[in-house]
């Protein structure tokens, strides 16, 4: 009995094997037999498609109102046309001011900015050690007065010196070296002055000053160190003067003699939805080996939201005319001949394509100038021109 149960199921598993694998092969074939149909038909509308054009081509009347396409049309105006290039670049500030001591460094003793703050030019910032150079003044004054006792006793002795010589009292040698004596004295006076100026010009310069109008965009210095004006990290102190700026991008050296001093450009900050005209007012004579660019500039107006080192849009013109014929670029098509598009025309009542060749001019987003081959009024196919041919029927919303 066991083994009767065995062989039963063993059967019923092998039977549905079978019918599986046969529905399996059968889905395989329907699937294999409907491509094939597809591929026919598409291969039949390709046939029927070029047979229909190449009909037409030959018999105008062939011609049918249900074969029209239905198409966009645009008619061709003149617009003022103008290319730029686009570039990025940067927010800079016409006057930054390093500022440095004028004598060398020195120690900190009072510090009079922080950063943020507005500093006038001329304002003091800090102090430097001055201890040193007070004293030397003091020696200096000093010195200066005992020559002016010097000299004034040995002005004295020549003054009496010279009166026993009127009176033929004293030798030539003795009113001549007292006289040089007085001279020399002068002149160490003269010395010991032209000494004390240096030395109140050293003091002077312990007061560090700004050398223009701005914020202090860095204050890296704190009192009790040395400050020289730069240090390892950067500036100790720098002035921004946000009153005068400017933008600067690098431009491409094949745009070399496209742009140049005078060029009309426009700056824009997308993240302050801001944009500004200006004018190229600095073109780099010579070309970065790095990038292989120059470096022009143009001044902005004041606003108080630029900052410098903001990143900025620049266009700049390089191509502009008036009255120009401008057309959206994908309707421009090629063949051997060069450039064409396709224009819908009336011919015997019926509205149909025709091809019209060319030439082309510049172009900039996605409008390109047609300088031959339009003409204002021409009704330009700019939708569903991509499959159709010379003297093909056509249809719009407007013309059934």
């Amino acid at each position: 009995m066991k083994q009767l149960i065995k062989y039963t199921f063993a059967t019923s598993i092998t039977i549905l094997f079978i019918a599986c694998g046969n529905n399996q092969e059968g889905l395989n074939q329907k699937k294999s037999a409907l491509d094939k149909l597809r591929k026919q038909q598409i291969e039949i509308a390709d046939k029927i498609s070029q047979l229909e054009k190449e009909i037409a081509q030959l018999d105008t009347a062939f011609v049918k109102d249900d074969i029209a396409k239905l198409v966009g049309i645009t008619p061709v105006a003149t617009q003022d046309f103008t290319h730029y290039i686009d570039l990025q670049g940067h927010i800079d500030a016409e006057n930054i001011s390093y500022i440095s001591p004028r004598l060398g460094p020195g120690q900190v003793k009072a510090l009079y900015v922080k950063k943020g703050d507005y500093v006038k030019k001329g304002q003091q910032l800090l102090k430097l050690d001055d201890a040193i150079i007070k004293q030397q003044i003091h020696a200096a004054n000093q010195n200066a007065e005992t020559i002016k006792t010097q000299l004034a006793y040995a002005k004295d002795l020549y003054n009496r010196q010279n009166n026993l010589w009127k009176q033929g009292i004293g030798t030539e040698v003795q009113l001549i070296s007292a006289k040089t004596n007085v001279e020399t004295l002068e002149n160490q006076l003269k010395a010991a002055q032209e000494n004390i100026k240096v030395i109140q010009e050293q003091l002077k310069a312990t007061n560090v000053y700004s050398d223009v109008d701005g914020i202090a965009d860095e204050v890296n210095i704190r009192v009790g160190e040395t400050f020289s004006g730069m240090s390892a990290t950067g500036p100790q102190i720098k002035i921004v003067n946000t009153s005068s700026l400017k933008v600067i991008t690098d431009v491409p050296e094949n745009y070399a003699t496209k742009v140049k001093v005078g060029s009309k450009i426009i700056v824009m900050l997308p993240d302050i939805n801001k944009s500004y005209n200006s004018t190229i007012s600095i073109a780099g004579k010579t070309i970065n080996p790095n990038n292989r660019s120059f470096t022009a500039e143009a001044k902005l107006p004041y606003d108080g939201v630029l900052r410098p080192n903001q990143n900025a849009q620049v266009r700049i013109e390089d191509y502009a005319v008036k009255n120009a014929f401008t057309i959206p670029v994908n309707t421009v098509q090629t063949d051997e001949k060069g450039k064409y598009v396709y224009v819908a025309v009336q011919q015997n009542g019926k509205l149909v394509a025709t091809k019209k060749s060319i030439e082309i001019g510049e172009l900039y987003n996605d409008l390109i100038e047609v300088k031959a081959g339009l003409s204002v009024g021409d009704k330009l196919i700019t939708q569903g021109y991509q499959n159709i041919y010379d003297g093909q029927l056509l249809k719009t919303d407007d013309v059934k």
